[in-house]
């Protein structure tokens, strides 16, 4: 059966009649509460903010979209709908490919990285900082409770599956703006911050493509939690240390590339979105 809202859309409070804008407007302003809480000590006394008050932002920013999503699910659909998106976590058992499709964003990070060490310079060595992916699992577990058991499926009840994604993305990129400055090696990127955040919002956009298109075919918010923690270890554990910010700018840009690519590719070979009913997103297993 379907999850539909216990209460009459005609009843219901604005803001649960407007769950995706009241998603992102309480994720937003949770997160960037939680990290500006974290700096403000700094920023108070006009300080720089030192590397690991940047690293401390990220938690805090986390509670906003896990916090959010749970929040909102029990809003809207009640009871079972929260036990819905509890069982969608836990969902495992699928055909073995999908748990293949994980090494994509560690498998395109070290093939950037090697063609751009052999074409344009050694300073793109791969590092191997392996405590790196410690920093991709509470990412992806927390951010996918409300980006993907929440967000996602929700949106696609207004538009197809993969405008969706794509808004997402761009939603997604630009919530990771108070701490875009300590994301990467070549922190802070100073004048580069811009070319920076271009090139890691469009690679971040093309990787929530990613992640919800597997989530359509699987229905799994533990396979996009997964994912988006091989996406996020990936980045932390191969980033290449000696990179300046304009190099590191590139870096990414290209990385973003490969993954557009990707995309395309995956959207000409198979059915894609097209084929997947936008209400069957949220529908109880």
């Amino acid at each position: 059966m379907s999850i539909q809202p216990p209460i009459s859309p005609a009843y219901r409070p604005w803001c649960l009649r407007h769950p995706v804008f009241c998603y992102f407007a309480l994720t937003f302003f949770l997160s960037w509460l939680g990290a500006f809480l974290v700096a403000a000590p700094h920023l108070l006394h006009h300080q720089p903010l030192p590397n690991l008050t940047g690293v401390l932002m990220f938690p805090a920013m986390l509670l906003g979209p896990s916090l959010t999503g749970i929040l909102l699910t029990r809003l809207i659909y009640g009871r079972v709908g929260l036990r819905d998106l509890f069982s969608r976590m836990r969902r495992f058992r699928f055909p073995a490919r999908w748990y293949v499709a994980l090494l994509i964003p560690p498998v395109v990070v070290l093939a950037i990285l090697a063609l751009l060490k052999t074409f344009v310079s050694p300073v793109y060595t791969a590092n191997r900082f392996w405590l790196g992916l410690a920093f991709g699992i509470p990412a992806g577990f927390f951010e996918e409770i409300g980006w993907t058991g929440f967000a996602f499926p929700t949106m696609c009840l207004k538009l197809p599956p993969f405008r969706a994604a794509i808004l997402l993305g761009l939603l997604w990129g630009l919530w990771h703006i108070p701490v875009i400055n300590f994301l990467g090696t070549a922190v802070p990127h100073g004048a580069y911050w811009l070319h920076f955040f271009l090139a890691f919002a469009a690679a971040m956009t093309a990787m929530r493509v990613l992640i919800s298109w597997l989530y359509a075919q699987t229905r799994s918010v533990l396979l996009a939690q997964l994912m988006h923690a091989c996406s996020t270890g990936a980045l932390v554990v191969f980033s290449p240390p000696a990179a300046n910010a304009p190099q590191e700018a590139f870096w990414y840009a290209a990385y973003a590339a490969a993954l557009w690519l990707l995309v395309a590719a995956l959207f000409l070979s198979e059915p894609g979105f097209s084929a997947i009913s936008s209400r069957a997103l949220i529908k109880n297993p």
